[in-house]
């Protein structure tokens, strides 16, 4: 059983726990949020990541920080100043990620409507269960995302990359969601998982997902994909996405452009699941979505290993941008945008979910 990636204890007068990612798979150890601060540490030190389970936390935070207002006995306007400015260090913890900012603005856009004599606590009651339902419409969303993406994995040699399941999820994921749905339809599977450096989220968090399941992986060095890609055992890749940009233009975790790239020259289908708040219409051209760059130690000294020499400076960018071109298809919960062009991207967003 994998555990959530995150969960709310208690009422509106609870608190957030967040599994803490950055220990697994050597430990589970879960983190009690009962300020702000603790949930902004935990998204930008990755204790909680993936697009769709920072935007949750987002939305848990802002109901954090209305429990702070309560126990400062702050008055209805000084407790709704407080969670305002609560929600705008929540909403740019990390800056690439489109759901956390689109949940913390539809959490507030909830409260917005109440008398301006609501009190901290009444306001708390209303985030918590705007937050609740973005949580539990990101299961329902996941598990539609696997019904539509299923059908395009073919058997045989699936390659993915990043953590893109219960653990950056609400529910079962987005790219391993199609995996895991395609897996319990039968179809037979060779799952890889690139180590995705430099924090190895796919060794350490895909792998143990899948391994959690049943399903077999095999972990591989991020730069042994084009040989593996060149051996014909590859059938599809499929990875998740943290902004979709207007025309198709994917940001996700460094190195997927480069695995796209290589997906191409070998002509292997190169898929991208994701929800449908994962698109930011406000832009067409992915080269004008921000790109976080992390600290040097991540690279230079990955895990607490010192791997290189003392003087050496680094170059860490989370994302990259995949082009929209290098895109066979986008599972959403709506169905498969393909060929990935502006028209199908608007088009899909206007269906309903089905």
């Amino acid at each position: 059983m994998i555990p959530a990636a995150l969960r709310w204890s208690g009422d509106a007068a609870g608190h957030l726990e967040i599994l803490d990612q950055t220990l697994l798979p050597a430990r589970l150890e879960w983190i009690a949020c009962a300020d702000v601060g603790t949930v902004v540490e935990a998204i930008r030190s990755l204790r909680v990541r993936g697009a769709p389970a920072i935007g949750i936390a987002g939305g848990y935070g802002l109901a954090v920080a209305a429990g702070e207002a309560v126990r400062a006995k702050l008055s209805s306007a000084a407790a709704r100043a407080h969670i305002l400015a609560r929600g705008a260090e929540l909403a740019t913890a990390r800056p690439t990620a489109v759901n956390l900012r689109w949940a913390v603005d539809r959490c507030l856009g909830a409260i917005a409507p109440l008398p301006g004599d609501a009190d901290a606590t009444t306001l708390g009651t209303a985030l918590l269960a705007e937050a609740r339902a973005i949580h539990d419409e990101d299961r329902q969303l996941c598990a539609a995302i696997g019904r539509h993406g299923a059908p395009l994995l073919p058997d045989g040699g699936v390659l993915t990359h990043c953590n893109t399941g219960a653990l950056a999820t609400g529910g079962d994921g987005t790219a391993l969601g199609v995996i895991t749905a395609a897996w319990d339809q039968g179809r037979k599977l060779e799952v890889f998982a690139d180590e995705t450096r430099p924090l190895f989220q796919g060794a350490r968090l895909t792998a143990w997902e899948l391994g959690q399941r049943g399903i077999p992986v095999t972990v591989l060095a991020d730069a042994a994909a084009g040989h593996l890609l060149r051996t014909g055992r590859i059938r599809a890749c499929i990875v998740g996405a943290d902004r979709i940009t207007a025309r198709g233009d994917t940001a996700n975790k460094i190195g997927t452009y480069a695995l796209a790239v290589l997906a191409h020259a070998h002509d292997v289908p190169f898929y991208v699941a994701a929800p449908s708040s994962t698109f930011d219409l406000t832009l067409d051209d992915g080269a004008d979505i921000p790109i976080e760059e992390r600290g040097a130690d991540e690279v230079l000294r990955p895990l607490g290993v010192q791997a290189a020499p003392a003087g050496a400076r680094a170059y860490n960018p989370a994302f990259d941008v995949t082009p929209a071109r290098l895109i066979r298809g986008i599972v959403t919960e709506r169905g498969v945008i393909t060929p990935v062009t502006r028209e199908n991207v608007l088009a899909m967003l206007r269906q309903e979910a089905r």
